[in-house]
């Protein structure tokens, strides 16, 4: 078993609770929802990420007897609980924002409904794999508004943290709008486009720079990339110059230069006019090295002569904002809305929808966050995605969620889409969530006056 499968990849208090449950015969139906609690400062929307495999593990969840024999061992459990954890299947329903989905504060994003005990069991894994491709989705959005018309490449699997987290950034930030990855697995997996080019120990292994562009060019003569910035950045370009005639009599053409440090639109200008000057005016600027978005906007702004970018760092670790608030939130047990009522961490109850409502330009304008039964004017963005736990219809293809991602970009208000930091969405909530929320407080309180 892939160890990313297991229902072992959890929290030991989802084991701890899921015994007392069983012992106490809470197993009525429960109602979780997953949701980002505030925007954090840098983050004017968030897109949505992760259902694909959220869903995958549902559909697999199951224990191998290996799992429950080790379990055993420790001591903690019940043979009880073994043996339920033997049969247990997700067997619930689940409603979500598709991938690609842009949203905002307190918007929940994924909703479980199931027994008790199956509901609690997936919180761990389903936090762990909703929020990292969601946070690096968001960063990848931004990086994308920044450098409109630009290729975006993924250069982030050696900083992420951990194999599955590199991976899942190059699914995330391909749904976000980037055009290819360099993580080679991710291209078998998802189907992304791959793009790489060289590193600088490729030249260095050379006693001669032009000897290893000539090298390369023979070794990997298609969508030819040089790196021209291991010595003199502008000296190499005038190797590039030099060599092109000889490799178009060779059939091979330069497809690029690439520059991964020092003052990379100053770098871009003079590079430019050697390239072109030396007839070279279709042979690409692609710049990478430690990059986010506020540096592509920058160029974008002065209107630096570069045709793409790779991203790593930034992106894969998210490393402005490298964490959410978000939460799975018990919302309804037995039939009755539930509320966390801790300060600072309050929740709202019961069953919600997010309706979401357009400008006559085909702009968002506002959203309503409301009970789920309070029809509201606007698109209703939560949507079943699993019943008895299977999915309602097939997956999109990954195509399809980057499609649906850049619309929703595109829908996006100006001030969101410039990343203005001062930038507010409006989300208004209805009166029938709060008068919900009012009655719920009611009895919580009834029920802590009681002695």
């Amino acid at each position: 078993m892939d160890p990313w499968d297991s229902p072992l990849l959890t929290d030991l208090y989802q084991l701890n609770m899921l015994q007392a449950y069983l012992e106490t015969g809470r197993t009525e139906t429960a109602v979780f929802e997953f949701f980002v609690r505030t925007l954090p400062k840098r983050r004017g929307f968030l897109m949505a990420a992760g259902l694909e495999q959220a869903l995958d593990w549902l559909e697999g969840l199951r224990f191998a007897e290996q799992e429950l024999s080790w379990l055993r061992s420790t001591g903690r459990f019940s043979d009880a609980l073994l043996d339920a954890l033997r049969e247990l299947r997700f067997t619930g329903n689940v409603e979500a924002m598709p991938e690609g989905a842009v949203f905002f504060g307190n918007e929940p994003i994924l909703r479980v409904i199931a027994p008790m005990p199956e509901a609690q069991l997936v919180e761990s894994r389903l936090i762990n794999i909703l929020h990292y491709q969601t946070i690096v989705a968001s960063k990848a959005a931004r990086i994308v508004l920044a450098a409109p018309g630009k290729s975006l490449v993924d250069f982030g699997l050696r900083r992420a943290h951990g194999a599955e987290a590199g991976l899942m950034a190059a699914r995330a930030s391909y749904i976000a709008g980037f055009d290819a990855t360099a993580t080679v697995l991710a291209g078998e997996r998802f189907g992304i486009p791959l793009s790489g080019t060289m590193a600088h120990s490729f030249i260095e292994a050379f006693d001669d720079e032009a000897a290893a562009f000539e090298a390369f060019a023979h070794a990997r003569p298609h969508g030819l990339v040089f790196l021209i910035d291991t010595y003199d950045t502008e000296h190499a370009a005038r190797r590039v110059v030099a060599l092109a005639p000889r490799l178009r009599e060779q059939g091979i053409e330069i497809h690029g230069v690439r520059i991964d440090s020092g003052d990379l639109d100053a770098l871009a200008r003079s590079v430019r006019r050697i390239l072109d000057e030396g007839g070279l005016e279709n042979v690409i600027i692609f710049a990478s090295g430690g990059l986010d978005e506020d540096d592509l906007w920058d160029f974008t702004r002065r209107g630096a002569p570069i045709d793409g970018y790779g991203v790593g760092t930034s992106l894969t670790t998210s490393s402005d904002v490298p964490a959410l608030d978000c939460a799975y939130k018990l919302e309804e047990y037995a039939g009755k809305a539930r509320r966390k009522h801790s300060l600072g961490k309050a929740t709202w109850p019961g069953r919600k929808q997010v309706w979401r409502s357009y400008d006559a330009e085909g702009r968002m304008s506002g959203d309503v966050l409301s009970t789920a039964s309070d029809l509201q004017a606007g698109e209703p963005l939560l949507k079943p995605v699993m019943r008895g736990g299977r999915r309602v219809a097939p997956s999109p293809s990954l195509g399809d969620v980057r499609t649906f991602s850049a619309r929703e970009l595109g829908h996006l208000p100006e001030p969101l889409r410039r990343l203005e930091p001062e930038a507010v969405y409006p989300v208004i909530v209805g009166q029938a969530l709060i008068d919900l929320t009012a009655e719920v407080d009611r009895t919580i309180e009834a029920a802590e006056a009681r002695p």
